[in-house]
């Protein structure tokens, strides 16, 4: 794990146990609520957010710190972008 990702994140999304699209949509609203320049940690363990988070991420202009798995949970680390 990288010295960012070890860092306390500013929130946590769990999403575990959600299906496509639930996890994007409720991580859309969990953004919109940070700060700029913020991190959140989404955990997830539906295998689309794989490429749906790094997408978002792209398309939205956030930074995908670091993406990664563990005991069956995806695991993202999203810095907000700045205003």
């Amino acid at each position: 794990m990288s010295q960012q990702s070890a860092d306390i994140p500013d929130a946590i999304l769990d999403a575990s146990g959600l299906n496509c699209p639930e996890p994007v949509m409720m991580l859309h609203n969990k953004v919109r609520d940070l700060p700029a320049g913020g991190l959140l940690k989404v955990i997830a363990t539906d295998p689309s957010t794989r490429r749906d988070i790094p997408k978002f991420c792209l398309f939205l202009g956030h930074e995908l710190v670091e993406q990664g798995e563990e005991a069956g949970s995806y695991l993202y680390w999203i810095r907000k972008k700045l205003d």
